[in-house]
């Protein structure tokens, strides 16, 4: 059987069956502005004043494209999509299981395409997965990943960042040689943990050689405690910038963060707990001073999730919004700045083009129910995702009460 290109490829099916053109009326924007938009294959085409825009106008020599569906989003504020920069499908749902238990690949497939749905469900259409490679799992994980990824294809965009343990001296060498067989497969990124191999800098240096040869970025763990470990670090991450990526750095020390400022070096911190399963120890917390800390240093600073029910956080969530609303609690950031981060800079992590509610942006976005961004970030649970221009997720939220009560109900519904 001959390959076909991607451009070759018919497109995928829409599972909630919208056509080439997708309306989108009502919606409220971050400044305010109540508007319809107008959606063609994978970019916004339109943005005016509600009732202002109709089908796509013909163009020469063909006739006006008037199939597609028409959405009311009133009552709804529409964002730019959030993405969430740093999971661990390999290892999600996994808190509950027996130990020592070893996954078979249809269960991996399994966790990892229910962790990126389940992140899309929370409006994430653009993701990044750690997976650990080696030891007994050796490419196991990545592949299970990998086939997720595919039968995610037009839901979601998944990207695998592959992590050896160890990379310096003799025991290394299966990592090293894992790495390279990781990346030909189809890893997005390098990873990993520095502070776990003897040679913190000499692993991120056979890690940005490697790097080098895939032609990809690195994206690392790393508590970051120790000062002048985390300089030769940064001091050797510094010439592959921006495609460099370092977090949680959640022990970060005093003048840290003036050093990664230096570096030019990206953060992805984790609010939820601070630490996840790449670092293999007892997460310590994210202490909001670190984050304003950061803030001030002007460190390019996203936030991911981290952990999804996994041992390193029985209870944690896939969601961006939950990520944004925990910076926001703190006081570390403003409820604006901490949606950037989940959002913005989250796409600029992942090497992704902006996306702005305004024509010729990507159609990546959430409709989320709230009437401002604080009141979204506290309870708005109905969401709508629109990935590549298309409906992908719809989630509703309904909210009753006992008929004893008298007064209007407060409700969350789905849009029409």
């Amino acid at each position: 059987m001959s390959e076909r290109s991607e451009g070759d490829r018919p497109p995928p099916a829409n599972p909630l069956g919208h056509g080439p053109v997708l309306l989108l009326t009502g919606a409220r924007l971050l400044d305010g502005r109540v508007v319809d938009v107008r959606i063609s294959g994978d970019r916004i085409q339109a943005v005016g004043t509600v009732g202002s825009l109709g089908p796509l106008p013909a163009m020469p020599g063909q006739p006006t494209v008037t199939t597609g569906a028409r959405i009311d989003l009133s009552g709804y504020l529409l964002l730019p999509a959030p993405a969430e920069p740093h999971g661990h499908y390999d290892s999600a749902f996994s808190a509950a299981l027996p130990e020592p238990a070893e996954d078979g690949a249809a269960e991996l497939v399994r966790r990892a395409t229910e962790s990126a749905l389940t992140s899309l469900g929370y409006g994430a259409t653009a993701q990044r997965t750690h997976v650990r490679i080696g030891d007994v799992h050796g490419l196991s994980r990545l592949e299970a990943v990998l086939t997720a990824r595919q039968a995610l294809r037009g839901l979601a965009e998944l990207q695998a960042v592959a992590m050896p343990r160890l990379l310096t001296g003799r025991a290394g060498a299966d990592g090293r040689a894992l790495l390279r067989d990781a990346l030909k497969l189809g890893a997005d990124a390098a990873g990993g943990c520095p502070d776990l191999d003897p040679d913190p800098v000499g692993y991120v240096h056979v890690l940005l050689e490697a790097a080098a040869e895939a032609d990809c970025p690195v994206d690392l763990h790393t508590n970051a405690a120790d000062r002048a470990q985390l300089s030769r670090v940064a001091a050797a991450l510094a010439p592959h910038r921006p495609r460099v990526a370092v977090g949680p750095c959640s022990a970060l020390p005093p003048g840290g963060a003036g050093v990664l400022a230096g570096a030019g070096i990206r953060v992805v911190c984790l609010p939820q707990n601070g630490g996840c399963t790449g670092l293999e120890d007892r997460p310590i917390g994210l202490r909001p001073s670190l984050v304003r800390e950061l803030a001030h240093a002007r460190v390019s600073l996203t936030a991911g999730t981290g952990a999804l029910r996994d041992a390193s956080n029985p209870v944690g969530r896939a969601d961006p919004l939950d990520a944004a609303r925990l910076l926001a609690a703190s006081g570390a950031l403003s409820p604006e700045a901490a949606y950037d981060a989940v959002s913005a800079q989250a796409r600029t992590a992942l090497g992704l083009a902006p996306v702005r509610v305004d024509a010729g942006f990507p159609a990546e976005l959430l409709a989320i129910r709230g009437d401002s961004l604080t009141g979204a970030l506290s309870g708005g649970q109905s969401r709508l995702v629109v990935h590549c221009g298309r409906i992908v997720s719809r989630t509703s939220a309904v909210r009753e009460f006992a008929d004893t009560v008298t007064l209007a109900l407060p409700r969350q519904n789905h849009p029409g």
